[in-house]
C-alpha cells in the first residue's frame, strides 16, 4: 500500500513539473560577430558562454537580421520585417516611427499567461510616443536606453541633427536615471538583472529579456578586459574582445544568481546575436562572408545556444534551419499558450529540445525596395540554396580577425554605386549553402533553374510586403527640447 502510494505521488510529481512553465532569460548580444566567442574561435575568453553553449545545444544554423532593429522587432513580433516595415535599415533618434502599435508582442502574450516580464538594456524599436516604449508593449519594467547606440559611461547620444545636442538616454521604467554616470553599463544591466531575479516572485514564471549593449560602438572597456588581450596588436580589436569578455563576464554573474536563488534548474537560457558583426568596428565572422549591413551569412548567420534542463538532447551543434521569428512561436509554446495571428514564426521546439528535424525549410533574408537599400536590396534561402538579388551590402569580403595566424587576399569591397548599378542591371547570384557556407561559389550561371525557382519564390513574398517606414526626422525630437533627455512624446 505504502509503495503504491509513493509511487502515485512520485507520479504527480513528475506530471506537476511536466506542466511547468519555465523561466526564460533571452539574451541578445549586439553586433557580436560568428567569430567573436570562444566556442568559435579559441583566441575568445568567454568561459561561462562556452560552459552554457557546451552544455546546451549551440545553434549553428541561426538567423537574424543584417541590423538591429529588424532582428529585435523579429524576437518579439515573430513577423519578418518587410511585413512590418522595419526593412530600411535601422530607426534613428530623430525618426517619428516604431513598431507597429497593432501587434501583438511575445511579452504581451506571456503576461497573459501569468508570466513577470522584464526588459533590461537596448531598445531600438522606436519612443517617439510612450505607447511605442516597452512598458507598454508587454514589459512590467523596463531598465534600459530606447536608441541604437550611447557612450558606456555617460549613456548619452547626440542629435543626428545637431552633434552638439546631447542627451542623456537611460531610463528606469519611465523616469531619467542621471545618477548612473561613470558606470559602465554592462555592469549596470547585470547589476539590474540580478537584483529582479533576487526579489523574484517564484510563485511566477519570469520571462527576462536582457539586450546587451555590447558589443556596439563606441568601442569602449574598462582597461583590465582590454589587457586579458595583449597579443592582440589592433587597439580596436583588443578592446573589442574585452567588451566581449566584460559581457562574458556578466554572464556568469547572473547565472550564479539563478543557482542562488534557486532558479537554475527551471530556467532556458537564450542567446543570440542580432546581427553578424560590424567588420569596419572591430566585429568578426571569418571564415563567412561580408559582416553587419549585409545579408550575406557574415551578416546573418548568427552565434546562437540554448541551455536548460527542459532539453532533451544536449552538448551538440544543431544545424536545423532557423530564423529570429522562430523564437515568438517556441518559447509561447514552451509557456503553456497558442499562437493565434499569422505570424512568420515557425515553432521549432522538437528540433531545439530534441535534435528533431526543422520544420523551417526557407526564409528571407531581406527585401527592400527603398533605395538606396544600404543593409542589401534581397536574398531568399530554400533549402540548401540562397539567392542574392541584386545589391548584398558593402562588405563583401572575408576578414580574418588580426589575431589569426594565417592571411590572405581577402578582402572584396562592393562600393554604393557599383551595387546599386548591379541591381538595376538585375545581377543574382546564386549559392549552395550547404556545401559552400563561405559563398565562394555562384552558381548562378551553371543552374539557371534554380536561379528561375528562388525568384519565383522571392516574388511571393514580395507581394505581402508593406512600405518601409521610413519618416524624415523631426526637430521636436531633439533633447533639447525635453530637458536634455531623449524624451517620448513628440508623435
Amino acid at each position: 500500500m505504502n509503495y503504491t502510494l509513493s509511487l502515485i505521488l512520485t507520479l504527480l510529481v513528475v506530471l506537476a513539473d511536466a506542466d511547468k512553465q519555465p523561466n526564460i532569460l533571452f539574451i541578445v548580444a549586439d553586433d557580436l560577430g560568428y567569430n567573436d566567442v570562444g566556442y568559435n574561435n579559441e583566441d575568445l575568453i568567454t568561459p561561462n558562454i562556452d560552459k552554457l553553449a557546451r552544455e546546451g545545444v549551440i545553434l549553428d544554423q541561426s538567423y537574424v537580421q543584417p541590423v538591429c532593429s529588424p532582428s529585435r522587432n523579429s524576437f518579439l513580433s515573430g513577423y519578418f520585417p518587410f511585413k512590418t516595415g522595419l526593412q530600411h535599415l535601422v530607426i534613428i533618434p530623430t525618426q517619428p516611427a516604431c513598431l507597429p502599435l497593432n501587434l501583438t508582442l511575445l511579452p504581451q502574450k506571456l503576461q497573459e499567461l501569468g508570466y513577470a516580464t522584464h526588459a533590461v538594456g537596448k531598445w531600438h524599436l522606436g519612443f517617439c510616443n510612450w505607447k511605442c516604449t516597452p512598458t507598454h508593449r508587454g514589459f512590467d519594467t523596463f531598465y534600459g536606453y530606447y536608441n541604437a547606440m550611447e557612450d558606456y559611461y555617460n549613456h548619452s547620444i547626440a542629435s543626428l541633427l545637431d552633434p552638439s545636442d546631447v542627451g542623456l538616454d537611460l531610463r528606469d521604467n519611465e523616469e531619467p536615471v542621471w545618477s548612473a554616470n561613470g558606470t559602465y553599463s554592462t555592469y549596470l544591466f547585470a547589476d539590474r538583472v540580478t537584483d529582479i531575479i533576487a526579489k523574484h516572485n517564484k510563485s511566477k514564471p519570469l520571462y527576462l529579456y536582457l539586450p546587451f549593449q555590447s558589443v556596439h560602438i563606441p568601442i569602449q572597456v574598462p582597461e583590465h578586459y582590454e589587457k586579458m588581450y595583449p597579443n592582440i596588436k589592433s587597439e580596436g580589436r583588443r578592446k573589442y574582445c574585452g567588451m566581449v569578455s566584460a559581457m562574458d563576464e556578466a554572464i556568469g554573474n547572473i547565472t550564479d544568481v539563478l543557482k542562488a536563488r534557486g532558479l537554475y534548474e527551471d530556467t532556458l537560457i537564450v542567446f543570440t546575436t542580432d546581427n553578424g558583426g560590424w567588420t569596419t568596428e572591430f566585429g568578426n565572422n571569418y571564415p563567412l562572408r561580408g559582416g553587419k549591413v549585409t545579408i550575406w551569412e557574415g551578416g546573418t548567420r548568427g552565434v546562437a545556444f540554448v541551455h536548460g534542463p527542459m532539453l532533451n538532447k544536449t552538448g551538440y551543434r544543431n544545424n536545423g534551419l532557423m530564423h529570429a521569428v522562430d523564437w515568438f512561436p517556441t518559447l509561447l509554446h514552451l509557456a503553456g499558450g497558442k499562437v493565434t495571428d499569422p505570424i512568420d514564426g515557425v515553432n521549432l521546439w522538437d528540433m531545439i529540445s530534441s535534435g528533431m528535424e526543422s520544420k523551417r525549410t526557407e526564409f528571407v533574408y531581406n527585401l527592400d525596395d527603398k533605395i538606396p537599400p544600404m543593409e542589401g536590396h534581397a536574398a531568399i534561402r530554400v533549402g540548401d540554396y540562397k539567392l542574392i538579388d541584386g545589391y548584398p551590402g558593402a562588405y563583401s569580403g572575408w576578414y580574418p580577425p588580426p589575431e589569426a595566424k594565417t592571411h590572405g587576399p581577402y578582402n572584396k569591397e562592393v562600393t554604393l554605386a557599383e551595387g546599386l548599378t548591379e541591381m538595376f542591371l538585375g545581377k543574382k547570384q546564386l549559392f549552395n549553402i550547404k556545401d559552400d557556407p563561405n559563398e565562394r561559389n555562384d552558381l548562378s550561371k551553371e543552374m539557371p533553374d534554380k536561379v528561375k525557382q528562388l525568384e519565383e519564390r522571392m516574388d511571393y513574398y514580395r507581394k505581402q510586403m508593406v512600405p518601409a517606414i521610413w519618416p524624415p526626422s523631426d526637430s521636436k525630437s531633439e533633447p533639447h527640447n525635453w530637458g536634455g533627455v531623449w524624451t517620448p512624446g513628440w508623435c
